[in-house]
Parts: C-alpha cells; structure tokens; sequence
C-alpha cells in the first residue's frame, strides 16, 4: 500500500494576493473557491467594484481537491439547466484562459452492474433531452467498443459525450489571476472575513483581519465554513462538511480519454498522463455539534445512500463542526477562520489502495496504480445535496451560495453567473425554488435529489 501522502498545494507557501482589502466597495465576496472567484467574475462584467476575501489561499479546499469532472449527466432535474450553462461558460474560459484550465471533452460514463442502475439512468435521460444534452444508454457491445481496453464487462452504460473534465488545481487560480487583471475586482488571500457589519438589520460591510470594507452587498461562499459564519449572524441552515479521498497515479498509457464510475470507483485521466482515483460514493463524517443538531434532517439522506458513510467521533481541532470551534466571537478578536486557514485532512489511503485495485481489476494489462500524490477534502453538504443559492430576507443585502454537496467544481461557472444576477437584482433565467434557504424551515419535508 502507499504511504504518499502529500497535495500539490502548500498550507504554509506565500499568497499570491496579499494586498490589504479596499476600504469600501460595491459587494464584498466571502471564499476564494470555483463559486466565489465565478461570482466576482461575472459581478466585474456587471461593473460592480467587488472585493473577494480569502482566510487561506484560493482554491484551498474543495475546489482544488475534486474529481476534476465538469459534469451535466446524472444532475439533479433542477441543477441541470444552470449545468448545461456552465459547460457553455467552461468552454469560452478556455478560449479566454488557454491551455492552463486543462479543459477537455472528452465525456464521461456511468457503468451499471445492475438492472436497478440500468433503469435508473433510463428514468434519467428525459431530463438530458428536455434540455438538449447528448446522453445515451450504451449497450453492453456499445459500451466494450468505446472502452476496449476494459477486461470486464457490463450489462449498460450512461454516456455524456459533451462532458468534460479539468484540473481543479490549475483551473481555479488561472481564473482568479485572470479575474485580477480586472480594474473592478480584488483579490485578498490571508484576509479572513470575522463578521458581517450590519446597521438597522442590512449589510453595511464586513470586518475582516485587517480591517472594515464598506458595502452594501455581500456574497457568502465560504463552502465548508458558510453556516458558521452564517449562524453567527442568526442565519441557520443545515449544512455539514464530509470528507472524501482522493488520488493522483503516477503516469499511465491511455485506457480512457474522461470521466468513468461505478457506484464505488470513480476515474478521470489527468493531464500529466496518470489518472485521479476516487471513491464513487463512500464518504467519512467527524461527529460534533451541528452533526448533532441536524441529523432528523439528514435521515432521508443516509437512508437512500449508497456505498455509505464512515462515522467518527470528533474531527480535527479547529474544523468547522470541532467539538472547540467557537460558535460565537468578537469581530475585534482573532476568530476560527484564522485559527484554520485550510482544511487539509488527511486521505484515506486504505480506501485508496482499494481504488487502484479495482482499476487494475478493469485493466489487468496495466501495472497496479501508485499514487504520485494524495489527499483528502471537505465536502459542504445539504441534506437533500442541492445547494442553497438565495438572499437572505433576514439579513437584507446578504446572499448565500453554499452546499454544492460534490457537485460544485463543474457547475461554479454558471452558479457565479446566476448568483450576480441575484445581487444585481436582475432577472435569473433560471426557477431558483428548489435551492431557496427557507426549505429548511422547521416542518418542511427534505426532498432527497434524485441525482446520481
């Protein structure tokens, strides 16, 4: 088994947007991940003088620590028309950003090893023509001529030809420095948001680490960290953070152009010619208050799961749901988002070793995978794992886009468009119902996405 344990990121390394924040502005965005840094992006197109805050580094967390999959197929029926946007707006960033993003269609599939799985992509596929996306079902010889390589077999497949794939780690600081070339936007990493500044109930501004900016709109996409911050300011919703593993192989030939999974094996091929292994659906939950707090909530969801959960007692100290995590803070003191700059837990390398097995299982010509790197990442996760896209009628001029529940890197894009529209106050194009904050008012049923 490997005992590489490492990510192509250092906790300690110098920012590369230090700068102290702008003493005012017109919307302050709180997280530098794929949602936060799209955001400022299409709130600078709008003109709007945007400040975006980051305790660590952009792209810290989970946007660099995904799969990598720009995905349409298999999306939740209400997500699926801000995807199809999405890989629109993936493709001209690349034509924008070059090379750098590493974005490739090149498809991904869904293999099923069931009846049961084969029916539930065919119940799918309505979705994919209602909204003009090229899924179709592979029969068990479609499926072994498009992946000949394979030494198994499977009664059917889901294939998207028009998804795609890119390196999370790359993508999303090319496109923040992109982004702060713009006159309208700045960038500040180490700048931690404290609290929201607030007069007669409204936004007025935000105090960070380094001092007040003014403004009267404010983004929070602070993924694993938004219901913290949130709370703090009355502003309850029941997010938790999982964490899922991830792996990077050292340099492979080429049995697969994109994105392969099963309900318990997941594959990209990466651009430095290996491949990211992934567990398809098992995650790992570090128990403490809000997990307490909010498992009537999360019934639903852990009784229609597959591949399961993993349960331990407490996560790391100074994680967001930690056991010693404040709940409450003075904006004048230093607060946890200081204390914890970057979520960095450690993989899960058992489950990893069992993830290069099963490839080398599919492709037995091949040499058994080793990991050149490895790593693990929290996961902002909703109970029915839609996110929360909405402003915030409590708190007047704050809006929150958080809970992508995995879902968050491929859609980013069309998120941070549709979330500028929303402080704009102008016309989404989009029935935003189902992502509304108040769904999780007390009495209201969680509907569970029917999204795999």
């Amino acid at each position: 088994m490997t005992r590489t344990i490492n990510f192509p990121f250092s906790v300690d390394s110098t920012p590369t947007f230090p700068e102290a924040p702008p003493e005012a502005c017109d919307v302050v965005v709180i997280g530098g991940g794929i949602v936060g840094v799209m955001t400022a992006w299409f709130l600078a197109r709008r003109g709007l003088k945007t400040a975006l805050c980051e305790k660590g580094r952009i792209a810290g967390e989970q946007s660099s620590r995904n799969w990598g999959w720009i995905r349409q197929q298999g999306r939740d029926p209400h997500e699926l028309p801000i995807m199809v946007e999405a890989n629109c707006i993936w493709q001209e960033l690349a034509e924008e950003c070059g090379e750098r993003l590493g974005f490739r269609q090149t498809g991904i599939l869904y293999l099923a090893n069931s009846e049961r799985e084969l029916a539930q992509y065919e119940d799918w596929l309505p979705h994919a023509k209602a909204n003009g996306i090229d899924s179709r079902m592979l029969s068990e010889q479609a499926l072994a001529d498009l992946m000949p390589e394979a030494r198994l077999r499977w009664p059917g497949a889901l294939h998207t030809p028009s998804d795609a794939r890119a390196e999370p780690w790359q993508a999303v600081p090319t496109l923040a420095h992109a982004l702060s070339l713009r006159p309208e936007v700045s960038l500040h990493e180490g700048c931690a948001v404290r609290a929201l500044d607030t007069q007669g109930g409204e936004i007025c501004g935000v105090v960070t680490e380094k001092g007040r900016i003014r403004c009267s709109q404010v983004v929070l996409a602070g993924g694993a960290w938004s219901s913290l911050l949130a709370r703090a300011h009355g502003v309850s919703f029941p997010q938790l953070s999982v964490k899922s593993t991830v792996g990077a192989t050292h340099p492979l030939p080429e049995v697969l152009r994109g994105g392969v999974a099963e309900e318990d094996f997941a594959v990209r091929r990466r651009e430095d010619g290996g491949y990211t292994l992934a567990h398809g659906t098992y995650r790992e939950l570090f128990i403490g208050p809000d997990a307490f707090r909010h498992l009537k909530a999360y019934f639903p969801l852990i009784r229609s799961a597959h591949g399961g959960t993993g349960f331990h007692l407490k996560a790391a100290a100074g994680f967001p749901d930690a056991w010693g995590t404040p709940r409450r803070w003075s904006a004048d003191e230093e607060s946890p988002f200081e204390k914890q700059r970057i979520l960095n837990p450690p993989p899960n390398m058992k489950l990893l070793d069992s993830m290069a097995t099963r490839f080398h299982e599919i492709f037995p010509q091949l040499p058994k995978p080793t990991f050149s790197k490895a790593w693990g990442g929290m996961i902002d996760t909703m109970p029915d794992t839609v996110p929360i896209i909405d402003r915030i009628e409590s708190v007047p001029g704050l809006t929150v886009a958080t809970g992508m529940s995995g879902h968050g890197f491929g859609i980013g894009p069309g998120i941070g468009r549709v979330v500028a529209d929303l402080v704009a106050g102008s016309a989404t194009g989009y029935d935003l119902s189902r992502f509304r904050y108040q769904r999780f008012a007390p009495g209201q049923p969680i509907q569970v996405s029917p999204a795999f």
